[in-house]
């Protein structure tokens, strides 16, 4: 019987928060130092194009952990928990199989408190306390929070960490650390029964700034290709006020208003990157040592990317390429060879993946599809992948009250004209061959060939000779609405 158990593979799913594709060596950036996350992609298929079904993280995360999209699993918006009875792919597993541990920011209700089937539960963030659901203790702590008491830190203002002031800890004491000590017990503790363990970072998220500031000189730093290229006219409105608002207000700290502001702030999100890297090879070197290298599945991706400079834009929220391309690297048991898969991918077909590879019958609800074939060498099927904007979260918050909304801002667009920008639902399809159509309600649609334009410098919505590509892109969106039941009203196009 233990014989026979011992022959399921074990996941490790491995996510940061906030983490464009380009910042991993694998991908392309011979300047970022990412040595560990390298070597896995020697021996694992790496996705060149995978999408987010939302550039933010709590849909993001639920269509990560469900295989639904989030206006399906109802997580359209930052701090939505996901429901009880929508299920996370440990709870599709026949139980009692494996062994199930998530770690790290969960960000979909309840934050330090073991749910949805995971048995073993580690948790670092405290900041979503008011958001817990009765009866849920929110004078509890996380786990990370105790693991620093226990180290003689304690909070400098009030009974929580916050953030930025965790961000300024040694290397040693910081999240990652903690999480890779966290995730290698875990797998040292189960290496004779299969398990199922989900690692989260929340680095490179914001504030960006951390332990490794210094590992990079600003001025060995490249600016994005498209960082002059900020918002233009034919732009969504909420591009171009979260540009301004960027230049007039900085973040995390730092002003963003010369090249060398943009320089200092990638240093730093290249630092976080790096930071992640080194405790992930912690992690890494655990199954390699624990001898299940080769009975193990690995993922590395990311919730969402991070502007970082692009379109003079941070964060995300925006439908560009860099706020919804993340890295995504799977590694098969036994891989030893790099395989590179260009055409587009959804995390949407994350779950039925993993639950194909696992020797398990994916549920019918699941909204993906299976990429085993393409894992193990075969083609990918050339498919639309379909992107989804709901919601306030813009990165601009209490902006448009009437005692708060900036001049800066009013000589761009109206309060009400703000309102509608902040929140327009935009549907996104990207297709095989390149083309992407941002559909908006609210008429601000933009159109991109991809393959000539892969940094989206060029809006071709209106031009001459786009009206049949946009129908035909629209027509995909709305047949896609209907296969998932997405109510949102867009515009007929032709």
């Amino acid at each position: 019987m233990a014989r026979q158990r011992r022959q399921k593979p074990n996941l490790l799913f491995l996510f940061t928060d906030e983490q464009r594709a380009d910042t991993l060596g694998a991908y392309g950036n011979g300047r970022i130092h990412t040595p560990n996350l390298d070597r896995l992609a020697s021996e694992s298929t790496l996705f060149e194009r995978a999408y987010v079904t939302q550039p933010v993280c709590t849909p993001s995360r639920a269509s990560i952990m469900t295989g639904l999209y989030p206006h399906t699993c109802g997580c359209t918006a930052n701090n939505v928990p996901l429901r009880g009875e929508v299920p996370c792919l440990p709870e599709m597993l026949p139980g009692g199989d494996w062994a199930t541990g998530y770690l790290g920011k969960w960000h979909l209700g309840d934050e330090i408190f073991a749910q949805h089937g995971f048995e073993h539960w580690v948790s670092i963030e405290d900041m979503y306390r008011k958001h817990y659901s009765p009866p849920r203790d929110r004078a509890a702590r996380s786990d990370y929070h105790h693991f620093l008491l226990a180290r003689g830190v304690s909070p400098a203002d009030g009974d929580a960490f916050k953030r930025p002031e965790t961000a300024r800890l040694a290397e040693d004491l910081s999240r990652p650390a903690f999480l890779a000590g966290q995730a290698a017990s875990f797998i040292r503790d189960n290496a004779d029964r299969p398990f199922v363990l989900y690692v989260n970072f929340l680095e490179p998220h914001m504030p960006f700034f951390g332990p490794r500031d210094d590992q990079y000189d600003p001025d060995d730093v490249s600016l994005p290709g498209n960082f002059e290229a900020a918002p233009a006219a034919d732009q969504h409105l909420k591009a171009r006020l979260l540009a301004r608002h960027y230049f007039e207000s900085g973040h995390s700290g730092l002003p963003l208003r010369t090249e060398g502001d943009w320089r200092r702030m990638i240093a730093n999100y290249w630092g976080l990157c790096s930071l992640v890297d080194t405790h992930v090879g912690t992690i890494l070197a655990a199954l390699r040592d624990s001898g299940l290298w080769d009975r193990t599945i690995i993922v590395y991706t990311s919730d969402h990317g991070d502007m970082m400079g692009s379109h003079r834009l941070i964060a995300k929220s925006v439908m560009f390429e860099e706020a919804v391309r993340v890295p995504l690297l799977v590694r098969l048991p036994g891989q030893r060879d790099p395989r590179r898969v260009d055409g587009p991918v959804g995390q949407i077909d994350l779950v039925p993946t993993l639950l194909d590879l696992l020797g398990c019958e994916p549920p019918t609800l699941l909204q993906g599809a299976s990429r085993r074939a393409a894992l193990e060498g075969g083609r990918l099927e050339g498919e639309d992948v379909f992107i989804e904007w709901n919601g306030p979260d813009s990165g601009m918050k209490g902006l448009a009250a009437d005692e708060e909304y900036p001049g800066y801002l009013a000589e761009i667009a109206g309060r009400e004209q703000f309102a509608e920008a902040t929140v327009d639902p935009v549907r996104t399809v990207v297709t095989p061959q390149g083309w992407k159509l941002d559909l908006s309600p609210a008429g601000q649609h933009e159109l991109y060939n991809l393959a000539a334009d892969p940094l989206e410098t060029a809006n071709l919505a209106g031009t001459s000779g786009s009206r049949a590509v946009m129908a035909d892109l629209a027509g995909r969106i709305r047949r896609w609405q209907r296969r998932t039941g997405d109510e949102v009203a867009l515009p007929a196009l032709g």
